[in-house]
């Protein structure tokens, strides 16, 4: 990291405001390469975390923009390292250009995500925090939003470190005893060790159980529409999404894949799957149409059941019912409120059921309350849920770890031996937060990261 890296911190699109960056030794003294403040001298003798007002040029020298700029002198930055930003207008040509000029200033390309790794490499961060930065710019929906800061501000971090410090101790003690057997030191027992564990584990699994409401908070919740055809399954899609998505005709099997959308609804995300309609058909592609929408069902964790709600319920109405109640969660969309209703509700006892219109919006409303209900808020502080699949494997190793040393423990294992468990489970809590991960985690985390950030 003995180089300087620029990029363009906003979209390569016209806007009120774009923003280049830059991180590194020459950081400033690029950015002064072509920066002018308006009253004179230059960059770095401004005030430090402040906006200088001034004019930005190209690499000949040309002016194209009346810009802010600012610096930060390492190690109190973003990165850790020294850094600058110019506040362009959001001209993509003008970006471009600035972009040029910083290059000929002696400045590189920054790579994705290189910006938050020499954060986290400079200790500015910890490897959770900066995957919150990347979860904080993808959020969708505002409890997204929230989660991620509380995990950029230490949430996450704390909570695993809670954990780690306790097996940390328990090793200290072991070590202790061992080394300074002449000292006046508490003896090392077998209870206070399964007291560790036992504390451990349970905040390993009280951990773990936040990973599937972080995950749906992230990537959202799997969410099939389904029923026969006909009944108005994309007529609801495109109702909930508030524009023409899916085709929709009085032909029944109009839909023959399955298409997908992300919407929020009550709060949730959702992963909205439409389907097409479930019966039985001698037509090849329809066959495999509704083997997708199957397929769609046994992955959802919701599954919207759609009906029709101005005919009586037929077999391959209970038929679909059947196959959506095998979801996590269901819900009985009796559609078509806008005709003269013919289905027995009776019939539904037991279910959750919305009466609504896809063609007139009426019911969407409950149908948002219904979904909402499904999927509460947790209790956990926000910033404390495991929130991608990498963190879960390695909670959940941590806890394989713990637990293979609590039975060891209960069959008399000697405590070298038993601690080697508690060692690797710490090894494997600290690749959470990144006291010990491999640079080829680190490169698959910092690649999903845009230029820029």
């Amino acid at each position: 990291m003995n180089d300087t890296i620029a990029a363009a911190a906003t979209p390569r699109q016209a806007s009120a405001i774009g923003i280049l960056r830059l991180s590194g030794p020459g950081a400033v003294s690029a950015a002064s390469a072509v920066f002018t403040p308006a009253a004179g001298g230059r960059l770095e003798e401004q005030s430090p975390r402040k906006l200088v007002y001034g004019v930005l040029t190209d690499k000949q020298g040309r002016p194209i923009d009346q810009i802010l700029a600012t610096w930060s002198p390492g190690p109190h930055s973003y990165t850790g390292e020294d850094t600058a930003e110019l506040q362009c207008h959001g001209s993509p040509a003008v970006l471009a250009l600035g972009l040029e000029a910083l290059f000929a200033a002696g400045a590189r390309q920054a790579l994705p995500g290189e910006f938050t790794r020499r954060a986290f490499l400079n200790g500015r961060m910890d490897l959770a925090q900066s995957e919150a930065v990347i979860d904080l710019i993808d959020a969708q929906t505002g409890e997204a939003a929230r989660n991620a800061y509380g995990q950029l501000a230490g949430a996450l971090s704390r909570r695993v470190e809670g954990v780690y410090s306790g097996l940390a101790d328990v090793l200290a003690h072991f070590h202790a005893v061992l080394d300074y057997p002449d000292e006046d030191l508490d003896p090392f027992t077998a209870q206070e060790v399964e007291q560790s564990l036992s504390q451990a584990l349970a905040g390993l699994e009280a951990l773990l159980r936040t990973y599937e409401r972080g995950g749906m908070l992230t990537e959202g919740v799997p969410c099939a529409i389904v029923g026969r055809p006909n009944v108005g399954k994309s007529s609801l899609l495109n109702a909930l999404l508030g524009y023409e998505r899916a085709i929709v005709t009085p032909v029944p099997g109009t839909t023959r894949d399955t298409l997908e959308e992300r919407l929020r609804l009550g709060g949730v995300l959702l992963r909205l799957v439409d389907t097409a309609g479930l019966r039985s058909s001698d037509d090849p592609v329809e066959r495999l149409g509704v083997q997708r929408s199957r397929a769609a069902i046994e992955s959802a964790r919701l599954v919207l059941a759609v009906l029709d709600g101005s005919q009586p319920l037929s077999n391959e109405d209970r038929a679909a019912l059947k196959a959506a109640e095998q979801a996590p969660a269901c819900i009985c969309v009796v559609n078509k409120a806008d005709l003269p209703p013919a289905l027995d509700l009776g019939e539904l006892a037991g279910r959750q059921v919305c009466m609504l219109s896809a063609k007139t919006g009426q019911g969407l409303e409950e149908l948002e309350n219904a979904v909402a209900a499904c999927f509460p808020q947790g209790e956990e502080p926000a910033g404390s849920l495991l929130t991608n699949a990498r963190q879960a494997e390695a909670a959940a190793r941590a806890k394989e770890h713990l637990l293979t040393a609590q039975a060891g423990l209960a069959a008399g294992v000697t405590p070298d031996a038993l601690l080697t468990d508690v060692e690797q489970a710490m090894d494997c809590l600290g690749q959470l937060t990144g006291r010990s991960v491999r640079e080829d985690i680190t490169e698959r985390i910092f690649s999903r990261f845009c230029v820029g950030k």
